[in-house]
């Protein structure tokens, strides 16, 4: 599969392939190109394997639009938007391994529902004692 035309909205990357099918990423996934203006989004060349911006150093492979997780989870969409979060001390807090933690984050390894409940539930506790405090 290769992406022949790109466009862009505030929350999504859209890729259309050669057999007209389209695709869409969230731009969570791409926090350069979230946070670049229309301008510097334009900037950008189909190599090979996938869609280049040299001006802001990012990549996107054109198989990563067939992924399964272009929608983050809600898990991991809590840790994308919230970056001021260190997931080291957060996965202390839970119980779990930070690397293990990190790996559910970037879609590495996806948890169970009991644990991705149990990470949820301290998410919901964290912001009850900020609420508190």
């Amino acid at each position: 599969m290769k992406i022949t035309k790109i466009w862009f909205d505030a929350d999504y990357i859209y890729g259309k392939d050669e057999n007209e099918k389209e695709y869409k990423q969230s731009l969570l996934w791409y926090p350069k190109l979230r946070e670049a203006s229309d301008e510097e989004r334009s900037q950008y060349v189909f190599g090979l394997g996938g869609i280049h911006w040299r001006n802001l150093d990012e990549d996107i492979s054109f198989e990563s639009f067939e992924y399964e997780d272009a929608e983050p989870s809600a898990l991991q969409r809590f840790f994308l938007t919230h970056k001021e979060i260190n997931v080291a001390e957060f996965a202390r807090r839970v119980g779990i391994n930070p690397t293990l933690l990190r790996n559910y984050i970037n879609g590495f390894k996806k948890p169970s529902k009991e644990r991705e409940q149990e990470i949820l539930s301290a998410i919901h506790q964290l912001g009850e004692e900020m609420i508190a405090a």
